[in-house]
């Protein structure tokens, strides 16, 4: 018989967050999150308690944990697009149906309890969270950026009704075999015809103080119509700025202004922490914090974070200033290729920028959406 309980003690807490650290250990393609970074959605001052509810389970099995998820109530998300929608998110379990049916069935319940009648996913707060269920590529190694699960979680979650909703797409990204300098000729033409130019910086202090405001309003913007985003609330800003702080190369991020310096077109990069990541369970071990540090200073791959572009500017070209730039970013003798992370299916702006590579799609994730009949069986 499978025991559902919602996460409330430390105990419970301790093991939502290492289920699935258990589940995959040994696995070569797992990545996992840092384990600090996923005890803080269980402190009052979590920095999306502001805009979200949130709710845990686990699933028991004559005393042993065998799978957990989590419910959330984006409250921003829902009141911008009208919904009424419940976000499922931090589902792992054994390969058993009826622990899956069980751990859904808890989270549909809420939602209704809650006036809900759509329950979708997997997403998480927003757009800086993991996102999407691995359905293709079960045999390449994770981004640090998202999450890694097995097949039959695609089966379970369809025979529960719920129904793809959308699509991402990921990619390796290497240079062109046949680069003849025409990409960097046309961005450098796109930058005189549009009189804009690259934003600089001394170190990441001073671009944080220069282009902070900047990039939020642009990413704001940019991605106002992407699938689950919200706009950024000053905890998200403050957030995201110190984790940059640890991360970010400046050799990594492109910044482009008009001639009033305002910026019109960001692309920022990451160097790839999954390999030092993995199997450390998302400890910061001594050891772990030097195979870190030395990865982001000499990184083998990029992971590519965040494009926004101005809308005014989409259709101008400017995506090859991007596209330059990492040309630039993978010259770097110790970068083997970049991976692009998610990309939506109908994104065709961002996949038509890949073109130019040698790029492979290696991945595919799937979001979900069910929706809800007055009672839960």
């Amino acid at each position: 018989m499978v025991e559902i309980k919602e996460v409330k003690t430390k105990r419970e807490q301790k093991e939502f967050i290492e289920f699935p650290l258990n589940l995959y250990k040994g696995n070569p393609y797992f990545v996992p999150p840092l384990y600090s970074d996923e005890k803080k959605m269980f402190r009052k001052d979590f920095v999306y308690n502001d805009i979200c509810e949130t709710v845990c389970y686990n699933a028991y099995r004559d005393g042993k944990i065998v799978g957990r998820i989590s419910g959330i109530e984006q409250k921003s998300s829902n009141s911008i697009r009208n919904q009424k929608r419940i976000r499922f998110n931090k589902f792992d379990c054994i390969e058993d149906f009826e622990v899956a049916e069980k751990l859904f069935e808890a989270v549909e319940k809420w939602a209704l309890e809650r006036g809900m009648d759509t329950v979708c996913g997997p997403l998480g707060y927003s757009d800086l969270e993991r996102e999407g269920l691995l359905i293709e590529g079960f045999d390449q190694l994770s981004t640090f950026e998202e999450q890694y699960n097995a097949e039959y979680y695609q089966h379970f979650i369809e025979r529960l009704g719920y129904k793809k909703e959308v699509d991402w797409y990921e990619s390796k990204i290497k240079l062109p075999t046949n680069d003849d300098g025409s990409i960097k000729k046309m961005a450098d033409y796109v930058l005189k015809r549009y009189n804009l130019h690259i934003g600089t910086a001394r170190n990441i202090n001073e671009f944080l103080k220069k282009y902070a405001d900047g990039f939020f309003s642009l990413l704001d913007e940019s991605y106002k119509d992407i699938y689950g985003s919200v706009p950024f609330t000053d905890g998200m800003k403050k957030m995201m700025i110190s984790n940059f702080k640890l991360i970010i190369d400046l050799n990594h991020v492109v910044v482009v202004l008009d001639e009033n310096e305002k910026m019109v077109l960001l692309g920022l990069c990451f160097p790839s922490l999954a390999k030092p990541l993995q199997g450390t369970k998302g400890k910061l071990t001594p050891l772990t914090l030097i195979k870190l540090l030395r990865t982001i200073k000499h990184p083998e791959v990029i992971d590519l974070g965040l494009v926004g572009v101005d809308p005014k500017y989409l259709n101008c070209g400017i995506n090859t200033v991007v596209c330059a730039g990492l040309m630039d970013m993978l010259k770097d003798p110790n970068v083997k290729y970049a991976e692009t992370n998610l990309n939506l299916e109908n994104n065709y702006s961002i996949q038509n920028m890949w073109k130019r590579f040698d790029s492979e799609r290696h991945k595919k994730r799937r979001a979900y959406v069910k929706e809800l009949g007055g009672n839960i069986i």
